[in-house]
């Protein structure tokens, strides 16, 4: 239906099942994983397994509560531990930000990091006492991201490890390659739980203009009016959103690396709602 003019396109609704648009283009990714053979046992649908773990993330269902219409929920979770161990929620996240980035949308220049602490019911890795949560055991997320909120990494660990200790593995586990930092600037900004010399050191490694400012503490020129915008705040904008998928903000995964999968889907989708706006604004 052509826009008429004056008018802007109603943003996407909350994805719940794979976009047409979106799924032609993984198929070359998933098949690159996982080609098609000639013989054997058809495959399962993955388009439907797909749907079946993004119904799961955003509700926060038990596996083998998955409606009927995803197929069995052993093929689902089966299948889901094996996107996940393979680094293909991975691949499909880091395709989503190199497509944004070819449109110019991938604001380097300024970054931010932060973590938060979440409950993790069953046993398993990356679990530890959380120090806010009478010491229950917990998993921590440490995410980075671009200046205007986009995902570019995550790791999990677990809740009473440090921020500044996660920060180093957080820089490396960007998806796509960064810009040499000799050529473009890159800022990162922290809060004051990395004012100390494990987090400037980790800043320092990646090649980092660090900006770490207590609570309440803004830089201010002589006239009292802030030289530099706040710009921490996009990242906790951003763990904000993933919270909202309620497998993220509870951990049911006994393993780290089917939680961490999770993230990186609900990162990828993060990405595919910026392009369709920056290609229907």
């Amino acid at each position: 239906m052509p826009v008429v003019e004056g008018t802007r396109e109603q943003p996407l609704p909350t994805i719940w099942e794979l976009p047409d648009e979106l799924w032609e283009e993984i198929v070359p990714i998933i098949e690159c994983f996982y080609p098609p053979a000639s013989t054997g046992r058809p495959r399962a649908d993955l388009r439907r397994v797909l749907d079946g773990v993004i119904h799961r993330l955003r509700s926060g269902c038990q596996w083998q509560h998955l409606p009927e219409r995803f197929g069995a929920s052993s093929t689902v979770h089966g299948w889901f531990q094996r996107f996940a161990a393979d680094g293909l929620l991975e691949e499909i996240w880091a395709y989503l930000v190199r497509e944004c980035e070819e449109l110019g949308e991938v604001r380097w220049e300024w970054q931010a990091a932060d973590g938060v602490m979440g409950k993790s019911r069953f046993t398993g890795g990356a679990r530890g006492p959380n120090p806010t949560d009478r010491a229950k055991m917990g998993t921590k997320k440490s995410v980075i991201v671009d200046a205007d909120g986009g995902p570019l990494g995550a790791v999990v660990a677990g809740a009473n490890v440090h921020d500044t200790k996660l920060l180093e593995q957080t820089i490396e586990a960007i998806v796509i390659a960064r810009p040499d930092p000799q050529k473009v600037i890159q800022n990162i900004c922290l809060d004051k739980g990395f004012d100390n010399p494990t987090g400037k050191g980790a800043c320092a490694a990646g090649g980092y203009v660090s900006h770490i400012r207590r609570i309440g503490e803004e830089k201010l020129d002589r006239s009292g009016v802030k030289a530099l915008p706040a710009r921490r705040w996009v990242v906790e904008r951003t763990i904000a959103w993933l919270q909202r998928c309620r497998a993220l903000l509870i951990r049911y995964d006994k393993n780290p690396t089917n939680y961490l999968g999770l993230i990186q889907l609900a990162c990828a989708l993060l990405w595919y709602r910026r392009r369709h706006r920056l290609q229907h604004c």
